[in-house]
């Protein structure tokens, strides 16, 4: 089966079969309406040397600059393309695509793993969720670019899921080992969310906060990200231009909506203090009114455009869509599932349960589907996993013997969990996972205590012995997607 998914065979040889041959439909469904690559191709159309941007689905509600807009490129001596986050390369290489020979070139950095595409912009390689040297390298690069732009030069810039991450270029007397600390110490042992990560890494940084676009002013700039241009965050409010300009905080080619006291709060709130490194701390109390973030009456005064090249609907519809076609009744229970992944397992496990027995809230056959992003403090565990794949195995037990349920949860970049790490015996970071009423029984059969290796977050093993674990490509990135099956009786 071509797609996204590498080891179908291996993942439909057992169980519930026909559920499971649907499942891998619907999410490469789902992952394939994930890829930037024709949406950017979409709104970039060059003819002869002009150069026509826009599409009215990737513009933010409200957006005074609203509309197509054409660019004469006899005007601009230079054009580069600059970014960062999962997926970049994909936007990265359609604007290579479209400009041609007219593209001068270009600095992205892309996640470990990722395949080269790019020709003509240079990509560097670095870590996420924590980063590492390759993402300082990176964003050197991309710094350099912009040592010598003129209102002569036409840049555009890419901040995709992930840029947080591998954007890095710590302030002087702050080194990429301390945010790699302050990054696993917030997001990955404490599980606080992203959005509060940010307050703090958008104050310690040369190119986050909306810097990137200060460091390329005054060139004109074409800002370009990889989610829904009216719905940037986990917040159920109305997310339109004026929001986002003011508001954002992880985008960072646009304004920044953060303020040192906003990161203080976290180190405070969340006893921080003491495990912060100190270099951080220090920096984040000092407040150096030189070092903060791009707001919007600077950002408005610059030559810009942007769009969000990822509208929420895409990936999520697709999946939903193709759950239809092959006879599901499906229901999208919730497009922002920000929640341990155990917990969540336990809920919707036992809604498809009650589906199962009494055809209530719905009726089988179903399709229940989910996005968001699962968080999961590991504390002081140790175990390799990631949180779809602990969604996974906590479902193998609620549907333990049931023949009707089939679940499957894939991060949509293709590695679950923190990236580059690897486990023995596993041939790859596992995307995610799929099981059925059968799998708790071949865990006890191999000996696998799933209970034991839930409470140590250590997934991939157990799930790849079992025969469920999903081995993917990666680069594209969205968030999570989630799906559970209740076949027909």
């Amino acid at each position: 089966m071509n797609g996204r998914i590498q080891n179908a065979d291996r993942l439909t040889s057992h169980g519930n079969r026909k559920g499971r041959e649907d499942l891998i439909e619907i999410l490469e469904a789902g992952l394939g309406a994930a890829d930037p690559y024709n949406n950017v191709r979409s709104m970039l159309e060059l003819k002869g040397d002009i150069l026509k941007v826009g599409n009215p689905l990737f513009e933010a509600d409200g957006d005074p600059q609203s509309g197509v807009e054409s660019i004469d490129l006899r005007n601009y001596d230079r054009i580069f393309a600059v970014g960062a986050g999962k997926g970049v390369q994909r936007v990265a290489k359609a604007i290579e695509d479209v400009l041609g020979d007219k593209l001068t070139g270009g600095a992205v950095i892309s996640k470990h793993g990722d395949l080269p595409v790019l020709t003509k912009i240079t990509n560097t390689y670095g870590g996420h969720p924590t980063p590492d040297r390759g993402c300082v390298d990176g964003a050197k690069k991309i710094m350099d670019l912009s040592r010598d732009i003129t209102e002569r030069d036409l840049v555009f810039t890419i901040i995709m899921n992930g840029g947080s991450s591998l954007l890095t270029l710590p302030f002087e007397g702050i080194t990429v080992e301390d945010v790699k600390q302050l990054t696993y110490l917030v997001q990955i042992k404490y599980g606080i969310h992203t959005t509060y990560l940010n307050y703090i890494r958008n104050h310690i940084d040369q190119l986050k906060g909306g810097r990137i676009a200060r460091a390329f002013s005054p060139a004109k700039m074409i800002h370009l990200f990889g989610t829904d241009a009216n719905r940037h965050d986990t917040s159920p409010i109305k997310q339109d231009y004026n929001y986002i300009m003011r508001h954002n905080v992880w985008l960072h080619n646009l304004p920044d909506g953060s303020t040192f006291a906003d990161a203080q709060k976290v180190l405070e709130t969340n006893a921080l203090l003491d495990e912060c490194p100190r270099s951080i701390r220090d920096a984040i109390y000092e407040a150096d009114a030189e070092k903060e973030t791009v707001k919007y009456d600077e950002y408005i005064r610059t030559d810009f455009r942007f769009f969000g090249i990822m509208p929420e609907n895409a990936w999520l519809t697709s999946a939903y869509e193709k759950a239809q076609s092959l006879g599901y009744r499906p229901f999208i229970l919730t497009r922002l599932l920000n929640a341990d992944p155990q917990q969540a397992a336990n809920v919707i496990m036992a809604i498809a349960s009650n589906i199962a027995d009494r055809n209530e809230p719905f009726a089988s056959p179903a399709a229940l589907i989910t996005g968001g992003e699962m968080l999961v403090p590991v504390n002081a565990a140790t175990g390799i996993g990631g949180t779809n794949q602990e969604f996974c195995l906590t479902a193998a037990t609620r549907i333990a013997g049931s023949d009707r349920i089939v679940c499957a949860s894939v991060d949509t970049d293709g590695t679950d969990g923190p990236g580059g790490f690897r486990r023995g015996g596993v041939p790859e970071c596992l995307g995610g996972g799929i099981v059925d009423g059968s799998s708790a029984r071949r865990a006890e059969a191999k000996g696998i205590d799933i209970p034991f290796h839930l409470k140590n977050h250590d997934t991939t093993l157990p799930l790849w012995e079992m025969g469920d674990g999903i081995v993917m490509k990666q680069n594209i990135s969205v968030c999570d997607l989630s799906v559970t099956l209740i076949t027909e009786q």
